[in-house]
């Protein structure tokens, strides 16, 4: 009867392993290139910056490391579930085991092992991602306030544009930030009220804007495109609405446009006079009544 069994459980085995390859086999033949591109980078979108490369072998090795952890620990469970498990006719139930010592020092180390390892690469990454570049070619001031976003070009040294130009954002209408391709650029940030959190997906890096607490990053666009920027932090009633559309362009186009700012007259580094806003506007004339 057990021999029975035991060959029943092994045909079961082999079904389950046929069906699952086949199901594998049906769903990646059916994966187009951009999705197995995605897959390949565990679901994060493709990096556009100089600093993604890094954020992204982070991401990819702390996965590798879950799934082998999550494997091991697996395999266990149902290798002594199986191993042990109190078959017909046993008089009792397996002896039952209160104190190991070596294994429960097992249990400590091997934890204590893997959050060390995660943390030596994670101080590596960080530290090359937060590196600043010497002289960058570009600098931006980035200020958030509720809710939306103002960008201050800084090239009043640059003979290309000769000026400090800016933008600014409302409820109404999302600003547009545009950046060079391949041109190193150092973003400094700040808030003119409550916390907020300058966020480009596309980049693998956000960075919190704090009032009186300014923040700054270095990066370069190497993807040209336009990408979904936001804001990470809850900061109030409007917070979904704190969005913003970053333009990677050429040069020449980046050039361009900070002149069209220029000869609109938005020029000077915006402080944070409160962004029109029809629904600020509403509660200002309901404040007066």
């Amino acid at each position: 009867m057990a021999l029975q069994l035991q060959d029943v459980s092994r045909r079961w085995r082999r079904v389950t392993l046929t069906v699952a390859m086949a199901a594998g086999t049906v769903a990646l033949s059916g994966c187009s290139a951009s999705l197995t591109e995605q897959a390949k980078r565990i679901g994060m979108v493709p990096p556009a910056s100089s600093r993604a490369p890094y954020m992204e072998r982070l991401w990819q090795g702390a996965w590798i490391a879950a799934g082998v952890v999550g494997v091991i620990v697996w395999g266990l469970m149902f290798y002594a579930a199986i191993k042990w498990r109190r078959k017909k006719g046993d008089p009792e139930v397996p002896r039952q085991t209160k104190y190991h010592l070596p294994l429960e020092l097992l249990y400590t180390l091997i934890p204590l092992m893997i959050v060390g390892v995660l943390f030596f690469y994670t101080v590596r990454t960080q530290d090359k991602v937060l590196a600043k570049d010497p002289v960058p070619q570009h600098t931006i001031h980035v200020l958030g306030e509720k809710w939306s976003w103002a960008f201050s070009y800084m090239e009043a040294d640059n003979p290309k544009v000769g000026a400090v130009v800016h933008t600014v954002g409302s409820l109404q209408q999302r600003p547009d930030l545009y950046l060079p391709l391949g041109e190193s650029v150092r973003f400094n940030i700040t808030s003119a009220d409550v916390d907020h959190s300058f966020w480009i997906p596309a980049f693998y890096f956000k960075l919190d804007a704090i009032p009186g607490h300014p923040n700054s990053f270095d990066l370069t666009p190497t993807r040209l495109g336009t990408y979904d920027g936001k804001c990470a932090e809850l900061c109030g009633t409007y917070h979904s609405q704190m969005l913003f559309t970053v333009h990677v362009v050429t040069p020449a186009q980046y050039y361009q446009q900070l002149q069209q700012l220029k000869a609109a007259g938005q020029t000077g580094d915006y402080q944070g006079l409160l962004a029109p806003s029809t629904i600020q506007t509403a509660n200002a004339q309901g404040a007066g009544k």
